[in-house]
């Protein structure tokens, strides 16, 4: 039976990645992303090798998110693979001054919004007693460190709320887990440094990882047999040791 899965922050990165790494395996797909633009391209590239709906909604916004998951035709209703991936980091500020807009932006999106979106979607996977949620975590979530402070806090409280899921959820069959990945070359330092130059430097004199290496392990994580949950799994580029230990050439 062919599954459905819903991948918030579908529009670059590794949300992207994990749509074309479902479409391969003819995963059907509702995509969800703040640029609309963006959700259309991919959708129009993908509509040969499996079915798509795209969800133009912010997921900081809990009525959009409700109202959005409520918009769904009926083919697209019963979601089985929930990728909260949707997640952003602002500045790289020491706490004292740091910017109250990036910390609100960051907690809204990371922590607020993917509880809004699990909100929406859960109580169907309890009904059915089955599915499969996946939060995308970050090395961050691990270890905090020098200038990280509320990005890493955000990514401290997603694997808490997975771990909290996972309890939670036990009772109704539904797998949780996270995927955690240090270094990964996206759009994430352009974000971060709000177009800085600085940014061009993050990832350079060494292999980080790709999208496309994470959205491979989503999809291993994912097609488990049903007795196998991939609870929590930690991610690094070969050159990465931890948080502020990269070998660059």
């Amino acid at each position: 039976m062919t599954k459905t899965a819903l991948i918030t922050g579908a529009t670059s990165g590794i949300g992207k990645a994990t749509a074309y790494e479902f479409a391969k395996h003819g995963i059907h797909l509702i995509l969800c992303g703040r640029r609309k633009e963006r959700l259309q391209e991919i959708k129009n590239e993908l509509k040969d090798k499996t079915n798509v709906h795209i969800l133009n909604f912010d997921v900081s916004d809990k009525n959009e998110v409700q109202n959005a998951i409520n918009s769904l035709p009926k083919d697209f209703q019963t979601i089985d693979i929930l990728i909260n991936n949707a997640g952003n980091a602002h500045g790289l500020d020491p706490i004292q001054t740091g910017s109250l807009d990036d910390w609100d932006a960051m907690m809204d999106i990371n922590v607020k919004g993917l509880l809004y979106v699990s909100k929406a979607i859960i109580p169907q996977m309890t009904e059915r007693l089955s599915g499969h949620i996946i939060n995308i975590g970050s090395s961050a979530g691990k270890e905090v460190y020098p200038k990280g402070n509320v990005y890493c806090a955000s990514k401290h409280a997603v694997l808490a709320i997975t771990e909290g899921m996972r309890i939670d959820l036990n009772p109704y069959g539904i797998k949780v887990g996270s995927v955690n990945p240090g270094l990964v070359e996206t759009e994430f330092s352009q974000v971060r440094f709000k177009g800085d130059k600085i940014a061009d430097t993050v990832y350079k004199g060494f292999k980080a990882l790709q999208a496309e290496d994470i959205a491979d392990i989503i999809y291993f994580v994912i097609s488990r047999p049903c007795h196998v949950n991939i609870a929590d799994l930690l991610v690094f580029p070969t050159a990465q040791a931890n948080s502020t230990t990269v070998k660059k050439n």
